[in-house]
């Protein structure tokens, strides 16, 4: 309590001592230490405030300005003089249009309670159909995820047999390249895949004619009684 009184009364005493020297520099300044020095002064003229009369623009005047003819401006005039202004209050109040306007745009941006509600709801049913069909497309997938999983394990096998067979084949064609033309051929040289193509014709004339063969076979099968037994 003591300090703080102390505090104080310094602080006190500091801005006093403060003002004291200022006055003393402004005066030793303005006398220059004993000598009176000339000093400017300017007396403005009052304002004439007219407030018996307040100040109306003349809206068919081309000097007034545009924003002073406006109903913004009107209701400037009418909310600080009130009557006096001269303007009827029934034209400050928003037409049709633009009432239907606030409406619309305070439903929309301050809706009643009631709304918000509703959409609060269809927005969390919404949610609620949306994460339970997601359930459904996972437990859907993960129904398919066996066979799904045999699927790919059975294209890997089939992948790797059939990279297996064609090397072997290659090596095959390589070595019979060799015996028909006396040296090791570049598979990629017009005459290795000429070879190539004529044992593809080839083989597939093979097949075709077995096929025909089995045809046959079975036709004549068909054909052909049963021996009968004595």
């Amino acid at each position: 309590m003591a300090a703080s009184m102390l505090c104080r009364r310094t602080a006190v005493l500091w801005s006093t001592l403060k003002s004291i020297s200022s006055s003393n520099t402004i005066l030793c300044a303005t006398t220059q230490c004993g000598r009176l020095l000339p000093t400017a002064s300017y007396n403005p003229r009052p304002l004439k405030l007219n407030l018996s009369e307040p100040y109306l623009p003349d809206k068919d005047s081309e000097k007034t300005p545009e924003w002073q003819k406006t109903a913004r401006y009107d209701r400037k005039l009418f909310g600080r003089y009130g009557s006096a202004s001269g303007i009827d209050p029934a034209s400050l109040w928003p037409s049709h249009e633009q009432l239907d306007k606030i409406i619309a745009e305070e439903n929309e941006w301050h809706p009643p309670l009631e709304v918000m509600q509703k959409k609060i709801e269809a927005k969390e049913k919404e949610e609620a159909e949306k994460r339970l069909a997601k359930e459904k497309l996972i437990a859907a997938n993960m129904a398919k995820m066996p066979k799904m999983i045999a699927d790919w394990r059975r294209e890997k096998r089939e992948t790797k047999q059939k990279l297996k067979e064609d090397k072997v084949s290659r090596a095959r064609l390589l070595v019979e390249a060799r015996e028909r033309f006396g040296y090791t051929v570049d598979p990629r040289s017009p005459k290795f895949l000429e070879m190539v193509a004529e044992i593809e014709k080839e083989e597939k004339k093979k097949k075709k004619l077995m096929k025909r063969r089995l045809k046959e076979e079975q036709a004549a099968a068909l054909v052909t009684p049963p021996a009968t037994s004595s």
